[in-house]
């Protein structure tokens, strides 16, 4: 399964937040930045924290990329 942040990111500079200012905010260890920088799963309930935080729904943070049945991304 691939999971891709790049819309939280970019959701972030629309709002001119840091990734630091989220962290704080949404009360988000450490750890748990560092998997969303990697693209990694993360609790729903953090998930749900940074949608509350940012005011907006998990599709507007989160996106699964499809891979093909090589393991490559489509």
């Amino acid at each position: 399964m691939a999971i891709s942040y790049n819309r939280m990111w970019k959701l972030l500079v629309d709002k001119k937040m840091s990734k630091a200012d989220l962290r704080k905010a949404a009360d988000i260890v450490p750890n748990t930045m560092t998997k969303l920088r990697r693209d990694e799963a993360v609790n729903l309930n953090i998930l749900g924290r940074i949608c509350q935080t940012l005011d907006c729904d998990f599709g507007d943070i989160m996106e699964y990329i499809h891979e093909t049945e090589e393991g490559g991304k489509k």
